[in-house]
């Protein structure tokens, strides 16, 4: 009798084919909830520059050009018109203070002083007349008082004599008489000279204060006139060494034409353009270096011109301490002016990513180094060599600093040796 055997559920093949399809279904779901799926880039490491996230000394500051210029500069511009007699003092001449440079010849302008200095001569000669006759005037109304008392000196005794006399009997009438009214009319004429004196004293002592001063602007207006003629010689203001354009005998030079300048030798200061919006942080005091034949030089603020010009304005900077040697007027010297005190900070080199992602993100590379992920950052303050970290990065942390220009969207880059 033939015995019926149980056909077996599980066999290998069905366990083979339900293995496989739950092994399929974890695959997927793991890659649904757990694999990386973020867009991945491969690029090649050494075409990459990485660097790394380090604490150190942060300063702020920007790099400008400026030009040297002498430190004192006089210009060199025509008071009077007129046509080149001579030149004396050739461009690039040394000069002392007072040396002749170059002459002029006004003829009109020579004939105009002469005539001025010959009507003030005149109006002078004229004040002193006036002033010669006023301490004449005063001389004589004094002789006069004085022969009027010297009168009085005689007539005043023989006034009392006579009138006791008189009175006396001894003398006759008449001749008392005469005698009264010769002293009461001298009496009389000393009152009236006098105070026709002290009056005109009072106005004397007026008029002879406003010819002096009257005399003193003229004498002042007579020296005024004499110089205009040196106006004619053009001297050197200051000790220096000159620069001029070319100039002939005979050329003809206008008034308030620029003929030159003298600058100060040895001493320099630097002119720098800067752009407007650094208007609001920079003022005296605040310091740059600058390179010069692989030397750092310290310089300072000395001055600003806050007027802005095509969206600059201007500086102007001395050297503190050491000049460099050898510098000359019109050279450009690169200067890195500090903004502000130096900190510790969280500093990132400078690199061309930043130009990409504005400094919001950057790549970072995680741990092994053969992956860099984006990472959201947030920049500071930036100088030169690098920018101050606010949040994002930590101290050790290596970062894609070159251009991420060729990395498009991709969130993931895998690094190949």
């Amino acid at each position: 009798m033939d015995k019926q055997l149980k056909k077996k559920k599980w066999t290998v093949k069905r366990i083979a084919t339900y293995g496989g399809i739950a092994l399929f279904t974890v695959f997927v779901g793991y890659q649904f909830i757990f694999a990386d799926r973020r867009n991945k880039l491969k690029v090649e490491k050494d075409k990459i520059t990485i660097s790394e996230v380090k604490r150190g000394v942060f300063q702020e500051t920007i790099p400008q050009t400026g030009i040297v210029e002498p430190s004192r500069t006089v210009y060199l511009d025509a008071v009077e018109g007129g046509t080149i007699k001579s030149v004396v003092a050739q461009s690039g001449q040394m000069l002392k203070k007072g040396d002749v440079i170059l002459e002029l010849s006004n003829i009109n302008r020579e004939i105009t002083v002469l005539q001025q200095e010959a009507a003030l001569n005149e109006s002078i000669t004229r004040q002193r007349d006036t002033r010669l006759a006023i301490t004449r005037n005063d001389l004589e109304q004094r002789q006069t008082l004085a022969l009027i008392d010297n009168q009085l000196q005689v007539l005043e005794p023989q006034y009392i004599r006579q009138k006791q006399l008189f009175e006396k009997k001894l003398i006759s009438k008449q001749e008392f008489e005469k005698t009264e009214a010769d002293y009461k009319y001298n009496l009389e004429r000393r009152r009236i000279t006098y105070e026709v004196y002290k009056a005109d004293s009072v106005d004397r002592l007026r008029q002879l204060k406003e010819l002096t001063f009257s005399e003193r602007k003229m004498s002042q207006s007579l020296e005024g006139v004499g110089k205009i003629l040196d106006n004619l010689v053009i001297r050197a203001p200051m000790d220096g060494q000159l620069s001029r354009p070319q100039l002939d005998p005979g050329q003809a030079v206008a008034p308030g034409q620029r003929l030159g300048q003298v600058d100060i030798v040895g001493s320099y200061k630097v002119r720098v353009p800067i752009d407007e919006l650094y208007l609001p942080r920079i003022n005296e005091g605040l310091q740059a270096t600058a390179s010069f034949n692989n030397k750092d030089y310290l310089l300072e603020i000395t001055y600003v011109y806050t007027t802005i010009s095509n969206g600059r304005f201007d500086v102007d900077m001395q050297f503190v301490g050491e000049v460099p040697p050898g510098i000359r007027r019109g050279q450009s010297l690169r200067l890195r002016i500090q903004l502000s005190q130096s900190s510790e900070e969280l500093l990132l080199p400078v690199g061309g990513f930043y130009k990409d992602t504005g400094g919001n993100w950057v790549y970072v590379l995680e741990e092994g180094g053969n992956r860099a992920v984006k990472r959201d950052v947030k920049l500071g303050r930036k100088n030169p060599e690098h920018f101050e970290i606010l949040e994002g990065l930590q101290p050790g942390d290596k970062v894609i600093t070159s251009s991420y220009e060729n990395f498009g969207n991709n969130e993931v880059l895998i690094l190949n040796e």
